[in-house]
């Protein structure tokens, strides 16, 4: 067999094992097995370049290519569809189609509403190339390199019989599971969480890596396909066919001819949803027949063959009980509701966020009220009113806003034009020292593994560590000897430890817990000043001069610097070994080719990613920037570059330069 028989081979095989695992559920192989077959295709494709397909299996992960997304019609217009909360209504829907039909008999095609994010699918020869978000119905982004990357979605369609060309719709949804990991992770580093699944799944979309949107594991169900040469005239048959083809689509459609099957359907999925791996939120009801469809027609906004009944959002009514506050890692502190136990979505509730002190005061919250409970998105519970019916004289006192830290005792502080409130006092607040500890041994920090946040506590108990400088004086008897702790585990920490001296400055950077400044904003500083002590020296004027670094950044990072304890803190930190400026490769050539020059970097490039082509740019002496103005000597344009920034440089004169044109420029 010939090398290219055999990525064939392979490519048909792994798409098998692909569709049985993702979409049927019922996977073939081990995973040990599927990651074999597809290490030796990714080894194949790389000696066989000729060989490129974008459909192979090794594109599902995703690229580091950065890619601003281009706007895309829609050959048919993606409408809305009409609401309805009762069964009334539903029974209103019905009897109209009726009436329009006149005597001919039709079918109602019942199935799960996906709370997800709108997507469309275009295939040609069975193969897909092109995936556009639902937009403002008339044209949306064309998002096709990150849905690539979602496991249940054919690139490449099984069997025969499918149409030349066909569009396919459905929901690009997250998995409770997955929505429940990322927003862990999000809270772990004090980053806002996502409310719902289906703001998380939009989000993740929308990112321009899509190797992070491969990371987050999104899924797809397919609902609805369009054509000249669909396999039948009935709705449910042809989503049975593209079942077949290998979408995913529904196991739960059903073919209603009464109202009360659709009655019945409703009731069912109301409370069996609950079990389900992904959000819903109601049913879908559909004339079945395409004919028919046609023949009724739409309004201005809506189909007239099609209605959404909305399913009511779980709610409860409890007792508040007390207004308990937790302080975070940055010293923001939260306001918690703590009420009588409920049941909501099939989980006992009894704490609800209050978010900050102006939505607390929005509530008019006492002590004692009856309030409504429900689930944003059904996971994250929130108070969403008070009955005030309920209230008597024996209310207890309005809930108003602590002064001092629950923790420490220090006067709180609010900084003007924000909502949160926080506790200044960041070195001796015993949940601010924990929380910034957690966060330097995070993943995206120092990495350091076998430690989280019981284990940090237990340290901070016993007096092995106060702050993270702490970490590098740690030996494995020190930790050995405390409790649910071993030989084995304590030597994984301490090898850990060492290993993250080799951690680069940036990510030590961001690992030392400057308020405000978070991964990415630390790449800037330490590609600005390029060294701690430069950074501590650095002057306010020479902090906001650094691209998209502003007032509020700049006086966090002088406020830092300022304070004895962490100067101390990135001393110790310092003598242990920890990288403190970047680390210049003298491998690469370095020049003033650019020296003055401020170029701005758009569009998709072939032959090198956007932080290459940035790496390139600062090795030559030029600067990036974020945005076109007067100043800007030129543009590094990829395809597609965005149509705003093409009309911007246009109207300033600004010199337009291709991929090809700027590696001449810097050879």
């Amino acid at each position: 067999m010939t090398p290219h028989e055999r990525i064939a081979q392979l490519r048909t095989e792994l798409h098998r094992h692909n569709h049985s695992y993702y979409v049927k559920n019922m996977p073939e192989i081990s995973d040990f097995e599927f990651d074999r077959l597809m290490r030796e295709l990714q080894d194949l494709e790389a000696q066989h370049p000729e060989c490129y397909d974008s459909t192979s299996p090794t594109q599902r992960v995703g690229s580091d290519i950065t890619s601003e997304f281009v706007q895309i019609a829609h050959k048919y217009p993606m409408l809305s569809l009409g609401n309805t909360y009762s069964f009334d209504e539903v029974r209103d829907f019905y009897e109209r189609v009726q009436r329009t039909l006149g005597s001919e008999p039709f079918e109602l095609c019942c199935e799960i509403k996906y709370d997800g994010l709108s997507i469309s699918l275009t295939y040609e020869e069975g193969r897909l190339v092109r995936a556009v978000t639902r937009g403002d119905g008339v044209q949306g982004d064309d998002v096709t390199a990150n849905v690539r990357t979602i496991q249940s979605i054919p690139l490449v369609l099984q069997g025969t019989g499918y149409p030349r060309e066909f569009e396919i719709r459905g929901e690009i949804l997250m998995p409770w599971e997955q929505f429940d990991r990322l927003n862990r992770e999000r809270e772990a580093q004090e980053e806002p969480l996502f409310a719902n699944p289906r703001n998380a799944a939009s989000g993740t979309l929308k990112l321009q890596n899509s190797s992070v949107v491969a990371a987050r594991k999104l899924d797809a169900y397919l609902y609805y396909m369009l054509g000249d040469s669909l396999p039948s005239d009935g709705h449910y048959e042809c989503l049975q066919q593209a079942a077949e083809w290998g979408f995913k689509v529904s196991p739960s459609m059903r073919k209603c001819t009464t109202l009360d099957e659709v009655f019945e359907y409703i009731n069912h999925w109301d409370a069996e949803r609950k079990n389900l791996p992904v959000a819903t939120d109601g049913i879908v009801i559909k004339v079945n027949s395409l004919a028919q469809q046609r023949s009724l027609g739409y309004t201005a906004k809506v189909p007239r063959w099609a209605i959404a009944y909305k399913f009511q959002a779980e709610k409860a009514l409890t007792r508040l009980n007390e207004v308990t506050y937790q302080v975070g890692r940055t010293g923001t502190v939260t306001p918690v509701a703590n009420f009588e136990p409920v049941q909501l979505s099939g989980t006992i509730v009894k704490r609800a966020t209050l978010h900050n002190a102006d939505f607390m005061d929005n509530l008019d919250l006492h002590i004692g009220d009856m309030v409504f409970v429900e689930k944003g998105g059904e996971i994250i519970p929130k108070i969403t009113a008070v009955d005030l019916d309920a209230r008597t004289f024996m209310m207890g006192e309005k809930v108003r806003f602590i002064t001092r830290c629950p923790e420490c005792g220090t006067s709180l502080m609010r900084s003007e034009g924000e909502a949160a409130i926080f506790c200044p006092n960041d070195t001796t607040c015993p949940p601010q020292i924990k929380g910034r500890i957690e966060h330097f041994i995070s993943r995206k920090a120092m990495n350091i593994d076998g430690l989280g946040a019981e284990t940090v506590d237990l340290l901070y108990s016993v007096g092995l560590i106060h702050d993270a400088a702490d970490l590098y004086n740690l030996r494995i008897p020190h930790i050995s000897r405390l409790e649910r702790m071993g030989y084995k585990s304590a030597e994984n920490i301490v090898r850990s430890i060492e290993r993250s001296r080799e951690v680069p400055f940036e990510r030590v950077l961001f690992a030392i817990g400057i308020r405000f400044v978070g991964e990415t904003v630390a790449k800037k500083l330490s590609r600005a000043f390029g060294s701690m002590d430069r950074l501590e020296n650095a002057t306010f004027d020479e902090l906001i001069a650094v691209d998209e670094i502003g007032e509020k950044i700049a006086q966090s990072i002088h406020r830092f610097f300022a304070n004895e304890q962490c100067r101390a803190l990135v001393a110790r930190l310092k003598e242990a070994g920890l990288q403190m400026e970047v680390v210049v490769d003298e491998s690469i050539e370095r020049t003033d080719k650019l020296a003055g020059k401020s170029i701005v970097i758009s569009g998709v490039f072939a032959q090198h990613s956007r932080n290459e082509y940035k790496a390139m740019i600062e090795q030559h002496g030029g600067t990036n920037v974020s945005s076109i103005s007067s100043k800007t000597s030129f543009i590094l344009a990829g395809r597609d570059m965005g149509p705003a920034k093409l009309e911007k440089a246009q109207k300033l004169g600004v010199l337009i330069v291709s991929e090809e044109e700027f590696l001449a420029m810097i050879e």
